[in-house]
């Protein structure tokens, strides 16, 4: 298998996940400014033109982020970082819903309306003037997120899972583009922390 990858925060989840998983795979650099992953031949592989994808030796080629650690994880299933049981999958993909159309999603469209709108312009419909709504709800989700983690290692109680991941590779790319989380929140902050202070923060 090869991941087809790049630079931001999708590639970078995946990539984390592999390493908490120790999974190594081939990886292939597709060059995300020049717009690569916009025209042939990457988008006869994954029409969507998005990264990462997962190349499979059979050369079929799965896309989503989250598909793709879906994917990683029957084959590998320890540590499981979605779960061991029924429950705990559901669970976790709970939180991945929530983190994702709450948080992530109106975080990477305001960056993309805002920041990034001279290079997603060509690309896609931009909504300049949603900027600052959509800032505006991932302050809010923020907020709630911060009165729900008292007592919570990780998003999942107690489980590092792929939520973390995903929270946390949105959030840090926040920071580096001019759209930073509110530290004041302390125990989001505390939660950004610990997820960075591990291996796979690091290698990421």
């Amino acid at each position: 298998m090869k991941l087809l990858t790049s630079m931001g925060p999708n590639p970078r989840t995946v990539r984390m996940f592999m390493v908490e998983k120790g999974v190594s795979l081939d990886c292939v650099e597709i060059d995300l400014m020049g717009g690569e992953n916009r025209r042939p031949p990457y988008t006869e592989r994954n029409p969507a033109g998005q990264l990462p994808a997962l190349e499979l030796d059979d050369g079929r080629v799965l896309a989503e982020t989250v598909a793709i650690c879906e994917y990683l994880e029957e084959l590998n299933p320890k540590p499981a970082l979605i779960g061991t049981t029924p429950e705990e999958r559901a669970e976790t993909r709970m939180w991945l819903r929530r983190v994702e159309l709450g948080i992530t999603e109106h975080l990477y469209n305001a960056f993309r309306y805002s920041v990034g709108i001279e290079l997603f312009r060509p690309r896609m419909r931009v909504l300049p003037e949603a900027v600052e709504g959509l800032k505006g709800i991932v302050s809010d989700k923020l907020v709630w997120l911060d009165g729900l983690l008292p007592g919570r290692t990780w998003i999942v109680g107690e489980r590092f899972t792929l939520a973390d991941i995903v929270l946390f590779a949105a959030l840090d790319f926040g920071r580096t583009v001019g759209l930073p989380f509110d530290e004041k929140l302390a125990n989001v902050s505390g939660w950004f922390a610990r997820v960075g202070a591990r291996p796979s923060a690091q290698a990421g």
